[in-house]
């Protein structure tokens, strides 16, 4: 009898054990992001959220990859989903927040409805000590992280990174091409030279002073170099200074991707989510920069100051102000793109140069803001399938063209659909529709369909010479193909980056109105007035870091 009682007593001691081994700890949730649906597991220890881990989505990697981390790290510590948005990822935040909310619904938790807009508590402004640094570099993106490895290499040790958004890399991480690269692996393997004078002969045109096109050309002459020493390899070149990572991967996400892990190994003290918004002066110089991290505003003091800010193409004051006409056209630059130091340059007598020069991306998707089109032999055709421009016409003309006609849809063949991997990539994502013939395609995208076909016989026409093409004198080479599959996608023109700044020198130190050196101060990317883009804020940034860095270790 004891020994039944025994049994019973163990027996009723380890049922809720088991109970609670046995019940259910982990609750999938779902959202919406800016590609579509998104779903991930909460796992909870009683009411304590354990992990998030995330299962499926069909946003872009560039943003998720860094966004996720982040915005799972707040919730983390918030144990809410009720929290901020990490900036330049608010559609990403939102999904993985709804989602969260929808997981510990499922546990039986109340948690609030999450809006577009829901944001966590809201504390009072502050003001904080100053801090110091040996080099304050402002921006994250390709120049400003850069700037940072190369002033790390030089043996800085202090170097501080502020970013105003909360995701690193800026438009940089969603490029397909890296060009105005030279002496490259991948050129070398596939027999094709580009020498550095080919380079210097190429640019020579391009506005620089002959100083700055020295070190520009040396700069793009040993990047491949740099990069692949710490593991970035851009390994598919397709035709002069333009490279991929790889035939089918695009340049932008391994190259910020790689100098994102070389800012974390060398130990830089990155800061996101802090905005600089004006200078710390001693006398006419520079020895400071004054952030604001949400609620809290304080200075940070360095040696020296470089500034990575980017352009201002998704500001459409200054757009206004500078090239008028350009504010109606959209961007495809990141949302970081404001210009915050532009008023800064006038107030505080910096020089400026080429602000009214933009770059003009000829077609943007419609829907998503992803660069697309171009090539030889497609159409572009209004909703009433009809052609209304010359295609080969870029710029500010065919973006207000396009903009008039309310609908616009670049439509192309295989062939062409063949010849770039831009296209194939977007239709493999979804991004494009496409259809065995031009009734199929007309019905999918909404367009007449007999203007569709009438457009594509009197583009052929003008291809073959029997007849005039009414918007082009110089036809493509390339007729459209007599049978599908055929691919459409609604387009517009956009603002790609603004090409006006502060002037720098060949060793990146800013100027005044006066051409005197601002001392403290350097710049280097779309902030600066820029003949070259992508590569060439990569090479500048090295050049700001160096000669920063030079300054610094030689007190």
């Amino acid at each position: 009898m004891k020994k039944l009682v025994s049994l019973f007593l163990v027996v009723a001691l380890c049922l809720p054990m088991v109970l609670m081994a046995s019940a259910q700890t982990v609750y999938e949730g779902k959202g919406h992001g800016y590609g579509g649906e998104l779903s991930l597991e909460v796992e909870l220890d009683g009411d304590v959220i354990k992990d998030i881990r995330l299962l499926e989505n069909h946003e872009s990697s560039p943003v998720m990859n860094r966004a996720f981390p982040a915005i799972r790290e707040i919730i983390l510590q918030a144990q809410t989903p009720v929290v901020d948005s990490v900036s330049a990822a608010t559609f990403t935040s939102y999904a993985v927040k709804s989602a969260v909310a929808e997981a510990l619904r499922k546990a039986g938790k109340e948690v609030e409805d999450i809006a577009f807009n829901t944001k966590g508590p809201q504390k009072d402004p502050v003001t904080l000590e100053a801090v110091h640094a040996d080099i304050v570099i402002v921006g994250g993106g390709p120049a400003g992280l850069a700037a940072a490895i190369q002033a790390k290499d030089a043996g800085v040790e202090n170097v501080i990174l502020v970013e105003k958004l909360g995701i690193l890399s800026g438009n940089g991480k969603f490029d397909m091409n890296f060009f105005d690269l030279i002496n490259s692996q991948a050129q070398k393997d596939v027999g094709a030279e580009y020498t550095k004078d080919m380079f210097l002969d190429a640019k020579k045109e391009a506005g620089n002073t002959p100083e700055r096109l020295q070190v520009w050309a040396d700069g793009a002459d040993e990047l491949d170099a740099w990069l692949r020493s710490f593991g970035v390899e851009l390994n598919y070149s397709y035709g002069g200074t333009n490279h991929m990572a790889e035939a089918e991967a695009y340049a932008g996400e391994e190259i910020q991707d790689g100098l994102e892990r070389r800012v974390k190994e060398l130990g830089v003290d990155v800061r996101t989510e802090t905005k600089g918004y004006d200078f710390v002066f001693d006398g006419d110089k520079v020895i400071g920069v004054k952030v604001q991290h949400k609620n809290e505003s304080y200075d940070i003091l360095a040696g020296a100051v470089i500034l990575a800010t980017g352009g201002f193409s998704a500001n459409k004051e200054l757009l206004a102000k500078y090239a008028p006409g350009a504010e109606t056209v959209e961007t495809s630059n990141q949302m970081g793109a404001t210009g915050d130091f532009v008023p800064l340059f006038e107030k505080y007598g910096f020089k400026t140069q080429n602000m009214d020069v933009l770059s003009v991306f000829k077609l943007i998707i419609k829907t998503r803001r992803d660069l697309t089109g171009a090539g030889d032999g497609f159409l572009l055709v209004n909703e009433k399938g009809e052609r209304f421009a010359d295609e080969s016409s870029s710029g500010l003309g065919l973006a207000h063209k396009i903009l008039e006609q309310g609908k616009v849809f670049y439509v192309y063949d295989q062939p062409l659909y063949e010849s770039f991997y831009r296209l194939k990539k977007h239709n493999e994502l979804g991004y494009h529709t496409k259809a065995e013939t031009l009734d199929d395609l007309a019905k999918a995208l909404g367009v007449d369909a007999e203007n569709l076909k009438a457009s594509v016989e009197g583009y052929n026409k003008g291809i073959s010479g029997e007849a005039p093409d009414p918007f082009r004198a110089k036809p493509f080479t390339r007729a459209f193909a007599a049978e599908g599959p055929y691919y459409g996608v609604p387009v517009e023109s956009a603002i790609h980056m603004t090409k006006g700044g502060v002037v720098a020198d060949e060793k990146a130190r800013v100027l005044n109105l006066e051409d005197q050196v601002v001392e403290g101060l350097y710049a280097a990317g779309e902030v600066t007035w820029v003949s070259g883009a992508y590569s060439a804020a990569v090479v500048f940034g090295r050049i700001a870091g160096q000669e920063a860095a030079k300054v610094v270790l030689a007190k």
